[in-house]
């Protein structure tokens, strides 16, 4: 009697120990049809720029930025290691490219490049609004240290919450979900090329990302269209590549199966190490306020139903400029307060606040060129306001 090819695949008994955690679920509706230690605390890696890439998202929805903008690649930025562009200290990189850079490519330089241009020059100022916006949209077991994923201790997710991330930019910013399909990409010559094999091998995907670190191991968040249905599916903790793919076409496969025979979810958990080898202390999960969703469905709703984020603070202005100007750094926000109505009633500009995450605020004018920049900072001067350019 022979076996029917789909049934085969779902009892392969091979991959079960070679990843750490799976999940499956309905884009639309939210709902979770298989799952497998999705709860785990888990390395992200390089899927941390699925975040990365909604506040860039943000950013475009909300006129911060536009996809013609330059982003200028500081030094620390130009560092990164170590998947990257290589792209030059002062150089400037457009944000359409940007993004397609770390979609496609995953480019750590270019990851660091949005955070610090979108945080006012601060990696890690940007790592803790990606918390904090993960809170606000239902992600409860996640801390996020850095932009691009990068070894980390007490950077940490869940394949819950991953899930749930990235139905929130596919539900918070359609426009934009082409960019987590495309298959090879272009720049200075070079061509790139997609690292998620199912946008060639399975029928139907359309996204999303790929990571990878020696402590995270291989990971993969896959999703296919097949008739009016559209699954996600989360694989965490994979041995190797063949077996990311694999697994993530099993999950893929098992979902519309269970879709069409109406089948019940299942949820499973399996033991699993923990994630940490050293002896410091264990990551704290993101603690959950009373007001915070508990259950994947509840934190759905949140995560692709409610307004966009509600965070503030200083970002990139909508300009091409890539130069700006600050105006000091004080012990208080009420004291930077104070310099922005200055810098406002003498030079009539539009300074921001933004925590240095030292204890300081800066009071900063951002998106200009460098002719404007150093007039602004000449009238500064003039009108005995301390101030200094920076790119």
């Amino acid at each position: 009697m022979l076996i029917p090819l789909f049934a085969l695949i779902l009892t392969l008994p091979a991959f079960g120990a070679q990843y750490r955690a799976a999940l499956v679920a309905d884009m639309d509706t939210g709902r979770v049809l298989y799952q497998e230690n999705a709860n785990e605390l888990n390395y992200p890696a390089s899927l941390t720029k699925i975040m990365t890439l909604y506040l860039t998202f943000d950013a475009l929805d909300h006129g911060r930025l536009s996809l013609d903008d330059y982003l200028i690649v500081s030094r620390s930025a130009a560092n990164a290691e170590p998947v990257k562009l290589g792209l030059a200290a002062g150089s400037k990189i457009r944000v359409e490219d940007a993004i397609k850079a770390v979609a496609v490519y995953s480019a750590n330089d270019v990851a660091r490049v949005l955070a610090e241009n979108l945080k006012g020059g601060q990696e890690e100022s940007f790592a803790d609004l990606m918390t904090r916006v993960a809170r606000e949209i239902g992600l409860n077991n996640t801390n996020f240290e850095n932009s691009s994923g990068l070894p980390n201790d007490d950077h940490m997710s869940t394949a819950r919450d991953i899930a749930l991330l990235s139905m929130a930019v596919y539900k918070h910013f359609p426009q934009y979900w082409h960019f987590f399909g495309i298959k090879s990409w272009t720049y200075n010559g070079k061509t790139y090329t997609n690292g998620n094999r199912l946008l060639t091998s399975f029928n139907g995907c359309d996204g999303m990302k790929t990571g990878y670190t020696k402590k995270s191991k291989y990971s993969l968040v896959a999703t296919a269209h097949r008739g009016n249905a559209h699954l996600m599916s989360v694989v965490l903790g994979a041995e190797n590549k063949d077996v990311r793919a694999n697994v993530a076409a099993q999950m893929l496969n098992r979902g519309f199966s269970m879709l069409g025979t109406g089948a019940q979810p299942v949820a499973k958990n399996t033991y699993v190490p923990p994630v940490q080898k050293t002896i410091a202390p264990q990551p704290q999960p993101v603690a959950t306020t009373p007001s915070a969703p508990t259950t994947f469905a509840s934190a759905y709703n949140t995560a692709t139903t409610q307004a966009m984020p509600k965070y503030t603070g200083a970002a990139i202005a909508k300009t091409s400029g890539g130069a700006g100007v600050q105006f000091g750094a004080f012990s208080s926000e009420s004291a930077a307060q104070t310099q922005v109505a200055n810098v406002k009633n003498k030079l009539g500009a539009n300074a921001v606040v933004e925590p240095t995450g030292t204890g300081l605020y800066r009071v900063r004018v951002y998106g200009l060129t460098d002719a404007s920049a150093g007039q602004l900072k000449s009238q500064a001067t003039a009108n005995g306001i301390d101030s200094y350019v920076f790119h």
